[in-house]
């Protein structure tokens, strides 16, 4: 695993979009206990999660992590990982909007630190330069071990790079894209070469491409399993030949199809750590035995080539 302040545990970081949404606060706390359990030792969250849900604001993931983190006295123990930049536009990266977002999010989260802090979006229109000094701020308000951007290019992460340099700022030192066996596009190989050059973990999400690769979505009648079930839809045809190669390598291996998909993203260049959410327990224990499953050679090839 890539060494980096705000990684540890396994190599698995445990997705926080589901907390307060499609599991309530009893089945995230147990979700949460497992998790610590077996090894895991990295959260991700957002101040956004889950403002998508009707009646909801944004910030309900943190609450309940929050709330986790008063009840089992484990914050010491993880890595917490939030972001910033989506309840909104532009005017989110202004350096007094960052500061009240992060101090928002600290007092959801029950915490007076984060270990990672994400620029959850690039805004393309302003200076990168800006975004920089911006977040460099939270740094130096002592409420941020480290800093990551989501959702940018490899031409603007670059600029963001030499831009820290230029200012003597905190540099962004994670990305997290969308990044899985059927969605590469985000991580391509320019993101990949100056992650693996400059240093700078991946830790993508979707790793399971919205439950896709677990394999249980396969006809139309499939898509009602889950309120996540109708994004699928436009996968059910284009994801068929990677599902196919995916079932062969389960049959081998005895092990699951979402294990198959982490186990794969677990070791693609310059990734840290997958990104996947759970709402039982049971799924929990799958995900993280999944970073105890190597893939052959041909295997990993097979994988790359489906898609």
């Amino acid at each position: 695993m890539i060494d980096h302040p705000a990684i540890a545990g396994i190599p698995l970081v445990l997705g926080g979009n589901v907390f307060g949404f499609t599991a309530d606060e009893d089945a995230s706390f147990a979700v949460l206990d497992a998790f610590h359990a077996a090894g895991g030792r990295m959260i991700d969250t957002a101040d956004v999660y889950s403002a998508w849900v009707p009646g909801h604001k944004g910030g309900e993931s943190e609450t309940v992590l929050g709330k986790w983190f008063a009840a089992s006295g484990k914050r010491a123990d993880m890595k917490l990982h939030t972001k910033t930049g989506m309840l909104g536009g532009s005017e989110l990266y202004q350096p007094e909007r960052v500061l009240a977002s992060l101090d928002a999010s600290l007092e959801r989260l029950q915490t007076d630190y984060v270990d990672l802090y994400y620029a959850h979006r690039d805004y393309e229109e302003l200076a990168i330069g800006d975004i920089v000094a911006a977040f460099d701020g939270a740094v130096r308000s002592a409420k941020v071990r480290s800093l990551g951007a989501s959702n940018f290019t490899a031409a603007r992460l670059s600029a963001a790079l030499d831009a820290a340099g230029e200012q003597g700022a905190t540099p962004f030192t994670v990305l997290q894209n969308e990044y899985n066996l059927i969605a590469r596009d985000a991580y391509g190989a320019d993101l990949q070469s100056l992650c693996v050059t400059r240093g700078i973990p991946m830790l993508p999400f979707f790793g399971l491409a919205s439950g896709f690769l677990t394999g249980k979505y396969r006809t139309e009648a499939d898509l009602g399993k889950s309120v996540r079930g109708q994004r699928m839809g436009k996968l059910l045809e284009s994801g068929k030949p990677m599902l196919a190669a995916m079932d062969d390598v389960v049959r081998e291996t005895g092990a699951s199809h979402a294990q198959v998909a982490l186990a794969w993203l677990r070791v693609q260049p310059g990734i840290g750590a997958p990104i996947a959410s759970a709402t039982t327990v049971e799924q929990v224990q799958e995900l993280c035995a999944s970073t105890q499953l190597e893939l052959n050679e041909e295997q990993l090839a097979r994988l790359s080539g489906a898609a």
